[in-house]
């Protein structure tokens, strides 16, 4: 399994993933951004009217459960082990890509997630399917690209995503509490059993209660230890914006440059964000609304509360607990959560 991890996986995924993904999916989001003429700027109050005027219609979930499923795969790993690794490799300076990316992403989740909505069938327990491969299929008329992204899908998001995750929440536990990664393991599928087995209405209804609890709990948090070392934060402002344009690499303060801090910035908020990755839109499918733009807007602003806060919150808790446990001079040997984690408890 090494050998193949090390000849085949982590090669092609270097390619993918450094030369490949991350410039296509910034010029679709530029694309999608200058077509719609910049709708997440323009339409940005109506994306937070639409989120409290939804309804749970016939055979489908409601626009907020959806935008609460939705963003239950955006929040994770990349919120929290993500953020600590852009700032671990790129520096401060990778989070004010991080921003611009979520950005121009909005404009992307709003094309696909409207989509997504066009192109939906009905199954037979009632409840809608969608998504890229249905629109695939049935837009562009190409049934075998659409069972090619349904295959790989299942196994991203049926594999290797939840690996991902489980991993990231057994390595906090274990490096902070001593839980044996055996616990973990039981401990998750016992969680995640009865609401996976429950179907999409049984995930929504469980969603849009866990979901705003856990973000709004982690904002909060983020907000006292920001006001606990609020003296920090012009220090910290200026640290993210000189470090995306290369001004604290030039005066000899960041190891890299420009390029380090845009790539990897870029990089780990299209991981967080998912914008254009074709996960999203399969959840945005199953709402029911008026009308596929209203679920697009819905959508799209899921981006903004990923990028633009959650991990906003991750990388201020970081900064701002000062050079004992961030040095962008000589990053730690803590990477990923364990760095959050360690924020969180100085």
């Amino acid at each position: 399994m090494d050998f193949i991890q090390a000849n085949l996986i982590d090669p092609v995924s270097k390619i993918l993933y450094t030369y490949v993904l991350v410039y296509l999916l910034v010029a679709a989001g530029i694309y999608f951004t200058i077509r719609t003429g910049f709708i997440q700027l323009r339409y940005f109050p109506r994306m937070l009217t639409q989120l409290f005027h939804s309804r749970v219609g016939d055979g489908g979930i409601s626009s907020f459960q959806a935008f609460c499923v939705g963003l239950a795969s955006r929040v994770g790993t990349g919120n929290i082990a993500g953020v600590a690794i852009a700032l671990t490799v790129g520096g401060p300076g990778a989070i004010f890509w991080m921003w611009v990316v979520a950005l121009i992403g909005m404009a992307t989740a709003f094309v696909e997630a409207t989509l997504g909505q066009i192109f939906k069938v009905r199954a037979d327990d009632g409840t809608f399917r969608g998504g890229p491969a249905f629109y695939i299929q049935r837009g562009l008329g190409s049934r075998p690209g659409g069972v090619l992204f349904a295959v790989l899908l299942v196994f991203t998001f049926g594999f290797a995503f939840n690996m991902v995750q489980a991993n990231a929440i057994a390595d906090v536990l274990n490096s902070n509490h001593n839980v044996e990664v055996h616990y973990t393991t039981i401990g998750l599928v016992l969680l995640a059993a009865p609401v996976l087995f429950g179907g999409v209405r049984r995930v929504a209804k469980v969603a849009e209660v866990v979901l705003p609890l856990m973000a709004l709990t982690y904002v909060l948090l983020a907000v006292v230890i920001i006001a606990m070392n609020i003296g920090n934060v012009p220090h910290v402002l200026a640290q993210i914006v000189g470090g995306a344009f290369g001004l604290e690499q030039m005066a000899g303060g960041f190891t890299g440059g420009i390029a380090v801090a845009m790539l990897n910035g870029v990089k780990r908020g299209l991981f967080s964000n998912e914008a254009g990755m074709g996960s999203a839109p399969n959840v945005a499918a199953t709402a029911t609304v008026s009308h596929p733009v209203k679920q697009g807007l819905i959508q799209s602003l899921g981006v903004f509360v990923d990028t633009m806060i959650i991990c906003s919150a991750t990388a201020f808790i970081i900064l701002v607990s000062g050079p004992e446990i961030y040095d962008p001079h000589s990053p730690s040997k803590m990477a990923g959560a364990s760095l959050t984690a360690a924020a969180v408890a100085k």
